[in-house]
């Protein structure tokens, strides 16, 4: 985070001297206030690019087995430009190294653990793991401790569900 606020001051302060090098051209015509306004805006838009290719940037450190299954998008009233194009804070993905499958009575099982990438002033990982019955497509959480099913949070998937075409292919 320490490198992301001193690349916006450098950001910042190449806009202003190119404000600076605008007004000595004009030959001084344009108003004094021009270099600090250049600097303001070049801060805000070093910021708005490293918030639109936060994405991108997290999707090139996945290992090349790793599938994205859904993402999330937001929009927030103090980033107005959002609402024109909503940016992504929230995706899912799955390691198809780690996808055990197994059969049990005639059914087909599939344990993964899902991956929760979230945007916010620090990335949060969330971890999950889960046993999905390729068959009826009923999905439950495992304890990540004792690998237990939790069967009071079982949900059935669509049969056009990402996670499910991924996981059971």
């Amino acid at each position: 985070m320490i490198w992301h606020l001193i690349a916006a001051v450098f950001a910042g302060l190449a806009a202003a001297g190119i404000g600076l090098i605008l007004r000595t051209l004009s030959g001084k015509r344009l108003p004094k206030w021009i270099v600090p306004v250049c600097g303001g805006l070049g801060m805000l838009a070093y910021q708005i690019q490293v918030e639109y290719s936060w994405f991108e940037h997290k999707q090139a450190q996945l290992p090349e087995t790793a599938t994205v299954i859904s993402t999330e998008s937001s929009t927030a009233v103090w980033r107005p430009w959002t609402f024109a194009i909503p940016m992504t804070t929230k995706f899912s993905m799955i390691d198809s190294e780690n996808i055990r499958t197994s059969e049990q009575d005639g059914t087909r099982l599939a344990e993964f653990i899902l991956y929760q990438f979230e945007r916010h002033h620090t990335d949060i990982l969330i971890t999950q793991p889960y046993l999905l019955n390729c068959d009826n497509r009923e999905l439950v959480p495992l304890d990540e401790e004792t690998r237990e099913p939790m069967l009071e949070e079982i949900r059935t998937l669509r049969e056009t569900s990402p996670l499910l075409n991924n996981v059971c292919a």
